[in-house]
């Protein structure tokens, strides 16, 4: 009899553990990225939001009430198996970060007791010292394959290439990635060497491979592009989350720049699914992934969390933040002048055309150099990390527009080399990368359908009232930031060819505060310095003419912090007939007139990849086939004037 019951049993376990392994797996990732030092919750213009403003219910974000949205969703998923995971740059972008140089972000990123985070380019802002301090601090396992620290760093072996989890009983690895051009955007230093996305990725999945685990997911800092080029087409990649990109993902948004989750096509045969959060804490990524027993995804599906005013704050949080908050107050509180409009600094224009508050930036550095002999101004798209609404302006907004403590720096450039400098600025406009030159004292145009480094069509500096064709063996007093001087966001035409160069002047911040309290109030502006050749009809080669100035009226508006563009980068275009187009004629033939699959299509005032897709083929989801067919432009940040092609169904 016992025998028999032995054997019944043994049967039975059998049978249960055959069940087991062909059952279907779910996995529930919740995911942030680039928090940037959002402690603070923000308003639309990504700043620190007024308790006017939380009085409103117009506040997004901050870190207390992202713990409140993530402590709710881990109720929800209760019983289930949940991973949260973190993207990267945590650092810079608020007071909090100058003050306290990570150790807040570290506090806080603990008590939401993350599963794992890889670094972002920006952790490196202090060099390995800042990061080494927030390593020192954190609770949770860091991951980025292609970080390697050498012997003497003081970051150790605390970066992993990669770790495995168990959740409910299956191996989980998660394997992280940095963007493959820190050393060019951040201060790694020389103990620190940063190396290639993919094949270190490769690397450490073939680890994981042979330790059993069939499950992983590329958690990862280098862009929604570069995810959707080569990382989900990395053999044996199964899910994707990322940052860098800060790019706002949703199925049903006509604002997102894809769909959440993205499926990419995996050379082995499935789809891989991939997502991003947006940024600054406003959403909360919220992906539900279900394994075949093979390990590969059968199903994933999901929608980002807004982190908004129907979120209450983690009380204890608050009361923490208020504590930290104390010896900054001062300082942020301190009114320094008034703009009369807002002054548009988001990233999505800031990166791919001329801005408003590049105009402001650049116009300030020129101001307070022209005395030393400098007569050009060229600053970084991405050194600029957000807008100014109307009104009284304080110290804390422009330190969080310009939070990284540069200096304006001072040097002499031959024409032929600022020519190339300002080619290394356009050369990653389709990533939207920060190196995009924001300029004061020079006006040019660029076409960026032509191959990069041969994409300046034109370029004139300003000699006393008007302006004339650059020389390219003239020398020209050049002021910039101490970043840019010395070589970073690709800039090493600066760090190399640069004569009798001084990176110790002024801070930035200040420099700025100072120009607005001077030009109280401030009326932000764009008068056509940059502009693209599609929109404005020049032929390779050509000098160039003076672009009429847009009034103050006429400047952009910041866009919501929500969406990844601001729509109608320029205020005329060229419609390729020969003919100028406004921008009110234009927006008569937008996408939702007339848009044939199949044809061609000009771009008016209002349009999107998403609109066009949606008028062209009943689909906005199908808006990369435009893209694809076009050189892949911003989605939301397309010029008027520019012909489209519009594929056939």
């Amino acid at each position: 009899m016992t025998l028999i019951r032995s054997g019944l049993l043994a049967a039975s376990l059998i049978a249960l553990s055959s069940g087991a392994a062909f059952a279907d797996y779910e996995l529930n990732i919740l995911h942030i990225n680039d928090l940037h030092s959002r402690i603070e919750a923000i308003n639309k213009f990504d700043s620190t939001c007024s308790a006017e403003e939380e009085g409103k219910g117009e506040c997004f974000g901050g870190v207390a009430r992202l713990k409140a949205a993530i402590d709710a969703e881990r109720q929800k998923l209760s019983g289930k198996n949940v991973l949260l995971l973190n993207a990267g740059d945590n650092f810079q972008g608020s007071l909090f970060y100058t003050t306290y140089k990570g150790a807040a972000e570290a506090e806080f990123l603990n008590l939401m007791k993350f599963d794992a985070m890889t670094v972002g380019n920006h952790e490196f802002d202090d060099s390995e010292d800042g990061l080494a301090t927030f390593l020192d601090k954190v609770q949770f396992p860091v991951v980025t394959a292609n970080v390697a620290a050498g012997a003497s760093s003081k970051i150790g072996d605390r970066i992993k290439p990669f770790i495995v989890l168990d959740k409910g009983g299956q191996k989980i690895g998660i394997v992280g990635a940095v963007a493959n051009d820190t050393e060019e955007l951040s201060s790694p230093g020389p103990n620190v060497l940063i190396g290639n996305d993919v094949a270190d990725i490769t690397a450490a999945v073939a680890e994981l491979k042979k330790e059993g685990v069939d499950k992983i997911v590329a958690l990862t800092h280098v862009g929604y592009p570069r995810d959707l080029a080569a990382i989900a087409k990395i053999p044996d990649v199964d899910v994707v989350v990322g940052g860098h990109s800060h790019s706002f993902l949703s199925s049903t948004s006509d604002k997102a720049e894809g769909p959440y989750p993205t499926m990419v096509d995996n050379p082995g045969g499935y789809k891989v699914p991939v997502v991003q959060a947006g940024a600054y804490s406003k959403y909360l990524g919220n992906l539900k992934v279900v394994f075949d027993d093979a390990g590969l995804v059968k199903e994933a599906t999901g929608a980002p969390i807004t982190i908004d005013s129907s979120i209450k704050p983690d009380e204890a949080v608050l009361a923490r933040i208020k504590e930290l908050s104390g010896p900054i107050d001062e300082l942020k509180n301190k009114i320094v002048a008034e703009t009369a409009e807002p002054v548009d600094g988001s990233r999505e224009t800031c990166r791919a055309a001329e801005c408003a508050m590049g105009n402001l930036v650049a116009d300030a550095i020129l101001d307070r150099t022209k005395n030393q002999g400098m007569t050009v101004a060229i600053t970084n798209g991405g050194g600029l990390r957000s807008s100014i609404d109307a009104g009284p302006v304080s110290m804390g907004e422009v330190l969080s527009v310009l939070p990284f403590q540069n200096t304006v720096a001072t040097f002499q450039l031959k024409g032929a080399d600022l020519v190339a400098a300002l080619e290394n600025g356009l050369s990653q406009i389709e990533e939207g990368a920060g190196r995009f030159p924001q300029v004061s004292g020079l006006k040019y145009a660029f076409d960026k359908s032509k191959p990069a480094g041969s994409r300046v069509v034109s370029v004139e500096v300003k000699e006393g009232d008007a302006f004339a064709p650059l020389d390219p063996g003239k020398t020209y007093g050049v002021a910039s930031n101490n970043y840019l001087r010395a070589g970073g966001d690709g800039y090493a035409i600066f760090a190399k060819a640069a004569v009798t160069p001084y990176d110790f002047g002024p801070n930035l911040e200040l420099v700025v505060a100072d120009y607005l309290s001077a030009h109280r109030p401030y009326k932000p502006y764009t008068d056509g310095r940059i502009t693209e050749a599609a929109a404005t009809g020049m032929a390779e080669g050509a000098t160039g003419t003076e672009t009429k100035p847009a009034t103050a009226g006429e400047a952009a508006t910041p866009a919501d912090s929500g969406t990844t563009a601001t729509e109608g980068a320029a205020t005329t275009g060229n419609t390729g007939s020969g003919t100028t187009t406004t921008g009110s004629e234009a927006a008569a033939t937008t996408a939702e007139g007339g848009v044939a699959a199949g044809g061609r299509h000009v771009i008016a005032r209002g349009d999107t990849l998403w609109d066009l897709a949606k008028a062209a083929y009943g689909d906005g989801t199908l808006w990369r086939r435009i893209a694809e067919a076009n050189g892949n432009p911003r989605p939301r940040a397309l010029h008027i004037g520019r012909e489209l092609s519009i594929p056939a169904k």
